[in-house]
């Protein structure tokens, strides 16, 4: 693991440097928060994380290798120059262009305001204005604040989860940005909660937009092989950020109501719709449509139970951080059914080729068994070892053994050695071990998010992840 500077905890490290200057953005004001309704995160309230427990000692390192490559050599090679406007070049308004930069962003927010930033390469001062840039540009190229058609984004299939990234990176760096790009921050979010909200027990959107189901009620499979979990929790998640950022919006009811729901719907199974449960005010057969998930924990998608996508119920769980916080508790929803898949990463076996069976967590190691293949690549424990931290630290490994302590060591110490391969702090080297092409971005993203739970579950005030 690289030596880190001490814990700062709540001070940012500078402003001078790289790409500008702190002095061409002006002086960051508190006059913002009237007008955006957001409440700026109390850090003093939440105490500090030492990160000195092994698991912590673990994605310290994958968060400040990650975010010291993506800050570092990853933002020099992509943006070289500032438009007329005043800001960055993001060179496009699809995936690649807006959702990697605010994942990165999110990465550089968490290890600069924590304290794991490691300067080795690039000083916090100029890190602190790269990432800047980042967050100012993507909030002001959304269409909430940009009429450009050539350069604005969002109201797309994905755009809540890149507004997530944007405005958690921007949250976490209220204190660094001026009553403009705070105004834009928030409005950029509320656009897209408010977009989610008008959606019904069957559509994403409306009555004619994405499925909130793979299966309806009736058993007619609407997308076969392709499970609408994921599309749910990251559209949920940017429901809840708004929901907690702005507490005092007219609209968080309603994004409240719905984040809710589509947690709900995310994890929905068979079982569920005919069951009396009712969770966060919603009895699941009166309120649920359809199902994403199988009975026994696993689910589809691109057309194969697929264990990447089991695992990306990590986005509920982030739940617990964002709402802590805001010393709130976090809706229960979002832990519906984590114990049930978990189950079926863990416990479930499966066929071998050459005869014989095995749960897709092989035993005592870090390798994982992909029933039916895996078309992103070859190398994937921190998207495993995140997940089992996660349920570590949420408690849903209840009656599972291995419990998921043992898995998230296996598996981030695998990631880890992936990372030692490399002196600037990335995981990847060929292609075919992650096809993904913000895969440095994704680590990073999750590493930022596991870190953040782990701060306000075992942080010295006591564990601030509540659920009700």
């Amino acid at each position: 693991m690289p030596a880190l500077p001490p814990l700062s905890r709540r001070r940012f490290l500078g402003t001078a440097g790289a790409l500008g200057t702190a002095a061409a953005f002006g002086a960051p004001t508190a006059a913002g928060a009237a007008q955006n309704h957001v409440v700026p995160i109390d850090w003093g309230s939440l105490g500090s994380y030492p990160g000195t427990d092994a698991a912590g000692e673990r994605v310290t390192a994958i968060l400040a290798g990650s975010s010291r490559y993506l800050i570092g050599p990853w933002y020099a090679g992509m943006y070289t120059r500032y438009l007329p406007d005043g800001y960055i070049d993001l060179r496009g308004t699809d995936e690649r262009a807006i959702r990697l930069p605010a994942m990165a962003a999110v990465a550089a927010t968490t290890a600069l305001t924590t304290g794991t930033y490691d300067p080795r390469t690039l000083s916090a001062a100029n890190a602190t204005i790269r990432t800047r840039n980042l967050i100012r540009t993507l909030a002001a190229r959304h269409r909430a604040n940009n009429a450009d058609t050539a350069t604005r984004w969002g109201n797309g299939w994905q755009t809540a989860l890149w507004a997530y990234y944007t405005a958690l990176a921007g949250w976490l760096f209220w204190e660094k940005l001026d009553t403009t790009e705070r105004d834009h921050l928030a409005a950029m979010l509320a656009w897209e909660a408010d977009r989610l909200t008008t959606g019904n027990g069957v559509h994403l959107i409306g009555t004619g937009g994405d499925q909130l189901y793979m299966t309806r009620r009736d058993g007619t499979v609407v997308t076969p092989g392709d499970s609408k979990a994921e599309e749910d929790n990251w559209s949920a998640a940017a429901l809840s950020l708004a929901a907690v950022m702005m507490p005092n919006h007219p609209n968080a009811a309603r994004w409240t109501r719905r984040n809710v729901e589509l947690l709900l719907a995310a994890a929905a199974c068979p079982q569920d719709l005919t069951s009396n449960e009712t969770i966060n005010g919603i009895r699941l057969s009166t309120w649920l449509q359809g199902t994403n998930i199988a009975d026994d924990g696993t689910l589809q998608n691109h057309a194969r139970l697929h264990p990447l996508y089991m695992v990306a119920f990590d986005q509920s769980l982030y739940q617990g951080f964002v709402f802590a916080l805001a010393n709130r508790p976090a809706p229960r929803a979002a832990l519906h059914n984590i114990n049930r898949t978990y189950a079926a990463l863990v416990d479930k076996p499966f066929p071998l080729p050459g005869g014989g069976t095995t749960p897709i967590y092989r035993e005592n190691s870090a390798e994982i068994h992909y029933p039916e293949g895996n078309d992103w690549g070859t190398h994937f424990p921190f998207y495993f070892g995140n997940f089992d931290l996660l349920v570590t630290l949420t408690s849903q490994d209840t009656g599972i053994d291995p419990p998921a302590a043992q898995w998230e060591r296996l598996h981030n110490e695998a990631q880890l050695t992936l990372m030692s391969r490399f002196p600037d702090g990335r995981t990847y080297g060929p292609t075919t071990e992650n096809t993904y092409y913000g895969r440095e971005h994704r680590i990073a993203a999750m590493a930022s998010q596991a870190y953040l739970t782990l701060f306000l579950t075992r942080n010295t005030t006591g564990n601030r992840l509540h659920w009700a």
